[in-house]
């Protein structure tokens, strides 16, 4: 009964104004790494070295994901962001190239 009181004081993925910050940030995140991973002249580059570049072009939209979903500054959830740039930057570049779907 006493953690009663504490409802609502704290913010959850639940709280409505959070949850749209996260969906901004990652359609943010993923809008910029679909379009640097279709960049003019990445073509005949190693899709996983234009994947790379895309997600290290990407990096202020991922910290700002990372600023907004981890509250907590939890590194490990940082770092599992980051590797989920990097693999939706893969993602986007053999999207780009005709072999696979995001």
């Amino acid at each position: 009964m006493l953690l009663g009181a504490c409802s609502g004081a704290y913010h959850t993925s639940s709280d409505g104004r959070l949850q749209t910050r996260i969906d901004d940030s990652y359609k943010a995140r993923d809008a910029c790494l679909a379009k640097n991973a279709a960049a003019d002249g990445t073509m005949s580059l190693d899709a996983g070295s234009v994947a790379q570049a895309a997600a290290l072009a990407c990096s202020t939209e991922t910290d700002k994901l990372i600023e907004v979903s981890n509250r907590d500054g939890d590194p490990a959830v940082a770092d599992r962001i980051r590797r989920d740039s990097e693999f939706r930057a893969m993602g986007y570049v053999l999207k780009a190239r005709g072999q696979g779907s995001n």
